[in-house]
């Protein structure tokens, strides 16, 4: 014990001190490393050799690449949301159904009249005239909810149920249903 009140042995001391301080240090430094390197794998990968900005560079030339990729991807979705567009319009989007007993008959109403329409208030309307031994079919178009023939009463109402309004005036020829 002698030995450590010496001045050799405060130095000594003191050396062990500074040495051990020193190891601290070390193994602090060598976990702060092993934890950068870890981030930088994260970031550059695990081959990565580049630096930091060429890695930041590649990365937007590729985020540009997935943009144009994108974008040309959304414009043919929406030419073909356009043709679908296009072509739900033609498709039958209002109708109407009256049933009735035609020529005064109690025939529990048997004759029906049908309006088919598009977006447009454009399609047809559809009468058949059941009679205890015939049946007769009439069809007449519509277009912009105007049909050129005359409607029988059964079809102005089918036509008001398909559009959901009042029949617009007729204009044309008439006809018989």
């Amino acid at each position: 014990m002698a030995e450590l009140t010496s001045t050799a042995g405060l130095v000594a001391l003191g050396a062990c001190v500074v040495a051990l301080a020193a190891l601290v240090v070390a193994v602090g430094a060598t976990v702060g490393l092993r934890r950068a390197r870890a981030d930088q794998r994260a970031v550059l990968g695990e081959h990565g050799r580049d630096d930091l900005v060429t890695h930041a560079a590649n990365l937007q030339r590729d985020f540009e690449a997935l943009h144009a990729s994108v974008q040309e991807v959304a414009s043919r979705l929406d030419a073909r949301l356009g043709t679908a567009e296009r072509r739900l319009d033609g498709a039958v989007t209002h109708r109407g159904l009256v049933r009735y007993d035609a020529y005064n008959e109690m025939s529990g109403r048997q004759s029906t009249t049908i309006a088919l329409l598009d977006a447009q208030r454009s399609g047809i309307v559809l009468s058949s005239i059941a009679h205890r031994d015939q049946a007769r079919l009439y069809a007449k178009q519509i277009v912009a909810g105007v049909s050129d023939l005359q409607l029988s009463p059964e079809e102005e109402e089918a036509l008001r149920l398909a559009t959901d309004g009042p029949v617009a005036p007729r204009v044309g020829r008439s006809g018989s249903s």
